[in-house]
């Protein structure tokens, strides 16, 4: 096909129509459809996951108070891209925690 073909398809005024029993399929075929009913939010899997946050919240604390003062140095060395742009502060920390919760597991198996 060349450039000039392609042209005169584009160009041409002819209308598409679909064939003669094109819509007639589609409707039976959509009233055979079975009535499924629609989805239900999957509130168990959400509450366990409500659940297992306030649970590494509450063990995260302690170890939060304890190691507290070793993270000053941390927080002095992001405390002037804190003062150019918070969001960027907040995802920063976002990816840091992001980063160490996906290291638990590889931390486990060191150990």
């Amino acid at each position: 096909m060349t450039p000039d073909d392609l042209d005169r398809i584009l160009s041409s005024d002819d209308a598409l129509e679909p064939s003669s029993g094109f819509l007639k399929n589609v409707m039976a075929a959509a009233q055979e459809l079975p009535d499924i009913p629609p989805p239900t939010f999957p509130w168990r899997r959400f509450l366990a996951g409500q659940a297992a946050l306030m649970v590494m919240a509450a063990a995260g604390t302690p170890l939060l108070e304890k190691w507290g003062a070793g993270l000053t140095p941390l927080a002095a060395r992001l405390a002037p891209l804190a003062a150019i742009a918070p969001e960027f502060g907040c995802a920063v920390a976002a990816t840091l925690v992001a980063v160490g919760v996906a290291a638990i597991p590889w931390l486990q198996t060191r150990s």
